[in-house]
């Protein structure tokens, strides 16, 4: 899709704009000696700056097309990846003993450079992505809910470069739908309702094969532009499509591998934090450090998950977390948002129950009702559950209601189907980023 075209090409605008910072940077810092011979000595020291700052910005996500620059929320995000990536590159020069270029005015112009930089270039991507110029003219054919909800999330997503140019409100218009294509310019037609009548629909899409344009259903559009599967949407014949699994017998092997390694190596770096968290935990509030309750793993089979307790125990009836939750301790706050109440489960990992990446694990009680309720609901449990998911980094908190345990299953459905080494290394960088901004809940 046109999604991914302009994310590589912001990837390839902030190459340039790292080379011409450094450059910049050379040609203020020694104006009167040739730059060639300064750059062949900086830019073999500089080039794991330059990675430190792409890995920084992807794992913040100022990847994704649909921020507003001006806004405190981008401007905020961009200062917290230019000061941490000017501390970890520091810190590489700090390490890095063996090399005769010890740049710390450098770094300091290089740093702001980039940083206007990098500004300036989203602004004018922002200009050029929202421009009705640039726009792809989308044909949509349907009125019913789901034409309505995907008009709204393409509204939401101004940055994926759709308009909707003509609408298809009912079979009658399907016999102008060819004249529609070539006379607004459209490029690609979404199939959200066909009207009971697939032969009609099947002849007015051939008829528009000329045009080249591209085809899409209704689920598969949705989970391309959100990265969710529209689960009122599909049927039985979607899971036995899209949900292959036994191709995945080598990346679950290795994946299992990976866990191991990595809860191993989480625990250990994290033990001797763990008695002053016991301790001030205790402080905050009377009752056990850790808070352990029956959750439902692979196949529902149900596993005692273990976490740092961080909330009070008086007066709790164990109900759904809610947002700005009063049974939150202070302390209980600050590990929710760091996500170190999580780190416990590496124990569960260790004893096999979870995965470092899948979807959370949700109560039994609350699982049985949400299964009676939600179709397909069960489907989640053909893998692990995880530490953090695909769901827990897409910038939403979701709670155990059914309209966000609905949002969550459409999450949790789409790494379901395209789980893979890439993905979960996404998760992992993203979530990185969500404990070091504290943005946990």
């Amino acid at each position: 899709m046109l999604i991914r075209l302009k994310q590589v090409i912001l990837l390839l605008g902030d190459l340039l704009g790292l080379h011409l910072a450094l450059l910049a940077t050379l040609a203020i810092r020694y104006p009167s000696t040739l730059i060639g011979h300064h750059w062949l000595r900086h830019w073999p020291i500089f080039w794991p700056v330059f990675l430190i700052w792409l890995l920084l910005i992807y794992i913040n996500n100022l990847y994704s097309l649909n921020w507003r620059v001006k806004s405190r929320e981008f401007l905020s995000g961009s200062l917290s990846v230019a000061i941490t990536s000017g501390l970890l590159s520091i810190l590489y020069f700090y390490l890095n003993a063996n090399t005769e270029i010890t740049p710390k005015t450098n770094l300091a112009i290089f740093s702001l450079l980039f940083l206007v930089w990098f500004l300036l270039w989203r602004r004018l991507m922002q200009l050029a992505i929202h421009s009705p110029l640039l726009k792809e003219n989308l044909a949509l054919i349907g009125d019913n809910q789901r034409a309505k909800k995907l008009a709204a999330e393409l509204a939401a997503r101004p940055g994926a470069g759709y308009r909707i140019a003509w609408t298809a409100a009912g079979p009658a218009d399907l016999a102008v739908l060819p004249e529609a294509v070539r006379s607004q310019n459209i490029h690609t037609v979404v199939v959200a309702d066909d009207f009971g009548d697939n032969e009609r629909i099947s002849a007015a899409l051939f008829a528009c094969l000329a045009y080249k344009i591209s085809f899409f259903n209704y689920p598969d559009f949705y989970e391309l532009l959100t990265g969710k599967v529209p689960v009122e949407a599909i049927g039985p014949d979607w899971f036995l499509t899209n949900l292959q699994e036994g191709t995945k017998n080598y990346f679950d092997f290795f994946k299992q591998l990976v866990d191991y390694i990595a809860a191993v190596l989480i625990l250990l770096v994290s033990l001797p934090a763990w008695p002053l968290i016991a301790l001030l935990i205790k402080l905050g509030s009377r009752g056990p450090v850790f808070f352990r309750q029956a959750r439902l793993g692979r196949h529902g089979q149900s596993f005692t998950v273990i976490k740092f307790r961080t909330m009070r125990v008086e007066n709790n009836n164990l109900a759904m977390t809610a947002i700005d939750d009063e049974r939150v301790t202070s302390f209980g706050s600050f590990l929710r948002r760091s996500r170190l109440d999580e780190v416990p489960q590496t124990i569960n990992i260790l004893l096999g129950d979870m995965s470092l990446i899948g979807p959370r694990p949700e109560r039994p009680e609350f699982a049985a009702e949400l299964a009676r309720q939600i179709p397909f609901y069960a489907t989640r449990l053909l893998i692990k559950p995880g530490l953090t998911g695909w769901d827990q980094i897409s910038g939403k908190y979701h709670s155990s209601s059914l309209p966000d345990s609905l949002e969550k299953l459409q999450y949790d459905l789409f790494y379901l189907k395209r789980r893979s080494a890439y993905l979960d290394v996404s998760i992992a960088l993203r979530t990185i980023a969500t404990i070091f901004n504290r943005n946990g809940r």
